[in-house]
């Protein structure tokens, strides 16, 4: 793909998701107040060691609050920990990184529809998409193409 509009398309998405990342910017700001410190990585502003929330990661447009000091931690997937085998393990960073690439097409129809799909589950296709993304680097798009997986 021409390199010019993957980058155009980034400037695009992030303006559309820009009020979900203000937002995001705001309550990390808050939170580096208490501790968080913030660094860029996987496209996003990421703020580490977020002093709330039940720890992990929430991103918001181009914004990841963690609770840690790195997204480089190995977690388990959304499947295996409702399945209890934890046998996938991936990166952090990896999962969030395909939430902000979900953030950047659908901007503030993001959250609506993150939640009508079951929010914070193993059954959501966001965070199905987002740990096959993390465990294979392809399939960040939480629909499948018609005719393929």
């Amino acid at each position: 793909m021409n390199k010019a509009f993957v980058t155009a398309a980034k400037l695009l998405g992030g303006l559309w998701t820009s009020p979900l990342t203000l937002a995001g910017v705001l309550a990390g700001l808050v939170g580096m107040a208490f501790g968080a410190r913030v660094r860029v990585s996987d496209l996003a502003l990421v703020f580490h060691r977020y002093p709330w929330g039940p720890g992990g990661a929430l991103t918001l447009g181009n914004v990841i609050l963690h609770s840690g000091d790195s997204l480089d931690e190995v977690v388990t997937s959304y499947r295996c920990r409702a399945d209890g085998t934890y046998s996938d393990r991936l990166r952090l960073g990896d999962h969030e990184r395909a939430h902000v690439l979900q953030y950047l097409v659908l901007g503030p129809l993001f959250l609506p529809l993150y939640f009508l799909c079951g929010g914070i589950s193993h059954r959501n296709r966001f965070e199905q998409a987002a740990d096959r993304y993390a465990l294979t680097g392809r399939g960040w798009w939480p629909w499948p193409a018609a005719g393929r997986d």
